[in-house]
Formats: C-alpha cells, sequence, structure tokens
C-alpha cells in the first residue's frame, strides 16, 4: 500500500484591533513550516478575506466554502493564530470543516510588545477553546500553549497532529472481514456488530467453507501460485517447508487475498484452528503477519474487536501492528513480561528474518505434518504502544498504553514468536485488563502513540477508553 501525505488546510485568525501586519508574515511561514514537514499545505487565496485572515462570521462563511470546495483534499485543518483572532468567525468557518482542528498561537517576543507589534495570541488561544468547547466543536491543542511555526516544538506538534488526523480519517468508516465462525472455546473474542457500526466499522462475514474451496479451486502447478510462493520465500525462511505445504500456503495467500478483496475489506480477523490444519495441513501464522507488513490489520483466533486496534496502531504508527497474548511472566521482575503468539508477527517487527516452522500446538494434537506456517523468532526491541478493544452494552472500549519491548533474551525451545516486554505499573495493569473484561490479546506497534490515539479516540471518534 502506498502511504498518503497528510494535507492541512490553512486557516488564519484575525480580530481588526490588533496588527493585521503581522498576517502576511504568518501565511508564509506556516506554510512553509507545514511543506517542510513533508505534508501538503491548502491555503485560500489571500484576496479571499481582508488581509488573508478570517475576522468576522462573513469572511468565515467565505472560508467554509472554500472548504467545502476542497472537501476530501485536506485531512485536518490547522487553526494558526498570528494575533488575538476573532472566535465566533472562526466557528462560523470550521464548525462543519469534518477534520480535526489544530489550534496553534504565535508567541509574543520580548522586544517587540508595543500596540504596534504586540499579539496577545496566547490569550486569543484560550478564547478560541472556549467558545469551541460551547459549540462542542472538537479540537486538538497541545502543550506547550504558544509557539512559533518554525521551532522545534511546532514540528512536534505538526507530527502528533498527523497521527491524529491518520486515525480519525482511518477508523471513521472501514470494513473488518471476519472469516470463519468464532472458536467455540474462545468466548473471551465475542463482539457485538451493532457496537461497531454505530462506530463505522461494518463486519462481513464469510464462512471458511468459502476459504477452503477457494484454496482447492487453485492449480499449484499455475504461474499465479509459482509467484506466491516466490514472494513468500523471500519474505521469509522457508527452508524447512515441504513443498507441497509451501505450495498449500501459497494457494491459502491467493485465497485470503481474494476474500478480502471480494468483500472490501480493510482488515481481517480469521479463524486460524484447527478446520484450515484439519483439511490443509498448514496454519496461517506467517500470511497473517505479511498481511500487516502490506498494510492489512490482520487479527488471529477470530478476534474482530483487535483487529479494529490493531487498524487504530497500525494508523497511528503509519507502521504495521501485530496481536500476542499476555503470555509469561519474566521470572521475578514485576514490571517485564513475555509477549507471545504463535507466528503471525510482521517481519517489519522481528530482530531478523523468521524462519517457518511447523505448529507444535497442532502437531501434538493431530499429529505431524499438519500445521506448517509459523513465523518463528524473536520480536524487535523497541518503544510500543499497545491496544485492546471490546464491546459491552452497546459500546466500544479500548485501553491504551505505552512500554518497549526489550532485548532480554527468552530460553532457547521457547515456541512461537516472543519478545520481553517492559510495562510500568504492569502488575495493577494487568488487573485491571481482568476486572474490565478485556481479552488476554494485545496489539502492539512500534513507537510511541498513546497521546495521539487518546486525542483522536476521545475528542473526534467517541470511543470509551478505559484506565487499566
Amino acid at each position: 500500500m502506498t502511504p498518503r501525505r497528510t494535507t492541512f488546510a490553512l486557516f488564519f485568525g484575525n480580530r481588526g484591533f490588533f496588527p493585521e501586519t503581522l498576517i502576511a508574515g504568518a501565511r508564509e511561514e506556516m506554510r512553509r513550516a507545514v511543506e517542510s514537514a513533508g505534508f501538503g499545505a491548502l491555503l485560500a487565496d489571500e484576496d479571499l478575506t481582508r488581509y488573508g485572515a478570517v475576522e468576522t462570521p462573513e469572511e468565515g462563511r467565505r472560508y467554509a466554502a472554500f472548504l467545502a470546495a476542497h472537501r476530501g483534499a485536506y485531512d485536518g485543518v490547522v487553526l494558526c493564530l498570528p494575533n488575538f483572532g476573532d472566535e465566533t468567525g472562526a466557528v462560523a468557518a470550521l464548525q462543519d470543516c469534518g477534520v480535526p482542528i489544530l489550534v496553534q498561537a504565535y508567541p509574543d517576543a520580548f522586544g517587540r510588545m508595543g500596540f504596534a507589534d504586540r499579539r496577545d495570541a496566547f490569550c486569543g488561544k484560550l478564547a478560541v477553546l472556549d467558545v469551541f468547547s460551547q459549540y462542542r466543536l472538537p479540537f486538538t491543542a497541545f502543550e506547550s500553549h504558544a509557539v512559533h511555526p518554525a521551532s522545534p516544538a511546532f514540528r512536534e506538534q505538526l507530527a502528533r497532529f498527523d497521527a491524529v488526523c491518520r486515525v480519525v480519517r482511518g477508523m471513521r468508516r472501514f470494513t473488518v472481514a471476519a472469516v470463519g465462525a468464532r472458536t467455540t472455546a474462545f468466548k473471551t473474542v465475542r463482539y457485538d456488530e451493532l457496537a461497531l457500526q454505530r462506530k463505522g466499522v461494518t463486519v462481513e462475514t464469510s464462512d471458511l467453507s468459502d476459504l477452503l474451496a477457494r484454496v482447492r479451486s487453485l492449480d499449484a502447478a499455475s504461474a499465479e501460485v509459482a509467484a506466491r510462493r516466490a514472494a513468500l520465500a523471500a519474505y521469509a525462511d522457508f527452508s524447512a517447508v515441504p513443498a507441497a505445504k509451501a505450495d498449500t500456503i501459497a494457494r491459502l495467500s491467493l485465497a485470503l487475498d481474494a476474500t478480502l478483496r471480494d468483500l472490501g475489506a480493510d482488515a481481517l480477523a480469521l479463524r486460524c484452528w484447527d478446520e484450515l490444519e484439519k483439511e490443509l495441513g498448514v496454519a496461517p501464522c506467517v500470511l497473517l503477519g505479511a498481511l500487516n507488513d502490506r498494510g492489512v490489520p490482520a487479527a488471529c483466533e477470530l478476534d474482530v474487536c483487535n483487529a479494529v486496534a490493531m487498524r487504530a496502531l497500525s494508523l497511528a504508527a503509519d507502521a504495521p501492528s501485530t496481536l500476542l497474548d499476555w503470555n509469561n511472566n519474566y521470572g521475578d521482575d514485576p514490571d517485564k513480561c513475555i509477549l507471545f503468539h504463535c507466528g503471525p508477527v510482521p517481519e517489519s517487527l522481528m530482530a531478523g528474518k523468521g524462519t517457518i516452522a511447523e505448529h507444535l500446538m497442532f502437531a501434538k494434537a493431530y499429529g505431524a505434518g499438519c500445521g506448517w506456517g509459523c513465523d518463528v523468532g524473536r520480536i524487535g526491541a523497541f518503544p510500543m504502544t499497545f491496544a485492546s478493544a471490546k464491546t459491552e452494552d452497546g459500546r466500544l472500549s479500548f485501553y491504551l498504553g505505552e512500554g518497549e519491548m526489550t532485548a532480554d533474551p527468552i530460553e532457547e525451545g521457547f515456541f512461537g514468536c516472543a519478545g520481553v516486554a517492559r510495562v510500568e505499573r504492569l502488575q495493577r495493569r494487568l488487573l485491571g485488563i481482568g476486572r474490565n473484561g478485556f481479552r488476554h490479546h494485545v496489539a502492539v506497534a512500534r513507537g510511541a502513540h498513546e497521546a495521539a490515539l487518546r486525542e483522536a479516540f476521545a475528542q473526534y471518534l467517541g470511543y470509551d477508553i478505559v484506565e487499566v
């Protein structure tokens, strides 16, 4: 998937008895700041309003018409206050913009505090936030309160706002493919389709028998299967996999792609055991990891809710996420544990190239040769954000947190793909996860994105956030 560059519409506020001479400089400085940070900038013509800024409700309506004419061309609005700014004009301009709004205020400078140069945007920002709150118009504001567009602080704010915009844009309406029924023993992954639909998440279901039929309809000797097998062999180490099993995994990969395409799905939750192992003799673990690396959040064990959490994390990180189990203690360290899954971790989150092996649990249960497809290896060391989702009483709820995947060793012979996580107050968090009815699964992505997710969830998407 090709990442889409975020574009910000730039709004400039004004109030008549403050220095309008500052606006022209702000228009150029803000445009330069946005573009130098790698984003697109959408500016209204300077002659749309007096001085190229909005001071009155009438000018605000003109700016609103400008945004309406460019709907779909911008992902967020940067509300820039070169000086105090008019709150009513800003409301008229932005109340129907439909995207996140970042409120930025210029700082005053020592030596330029006379009447001709003093901005008072520090105060004006509070006025805008107050009136936006009165109108129930959601907005984003960060520490520090007043920052110059050319400052490193504003560049950091813009990067965080970009993550907020990506999450909001990608979560407002999307489709999860639920392929197969929930495994009877896994009541922990039950979910409420209507609660998800109320938040714009459509679940499209497909029977596992259809997936099996698609696999069997593909000719193992075809060029299509050969090309997919070669692509998978380049993705992970298939050297130990019997040729017939590698062909089946390639056919299953193509069948999953076709199912996602037919359902118009943006994410996947798959019933990954035990029919695939009994009927095809393979496990789909590596294919889920590869889908994640291709930009399609893919959850195992039909965990639809955490496919939603994975999509949110992937959008915030602008990179793949994965789904893991809170699985083992790490000795006596209260803030460390082992996060694990059988092998659906994307290679981009692993410490090195994984090795495709047989799923030991299925080999034990059903005999050798029935579970080829686990991508075995170790998760890399990196700062990480974690999240999990549930539906209950018609509500969609998440918990969020940050920690790190460490380079701490895991003993040889540990099955699957795992890593050691360090999370402050881990024991209290685990208790909170259990008491609040969240599942044993947790979605993980590289980087620190909790603040951006909280902002997107609470201010714009209306999700419940549970503190654990």
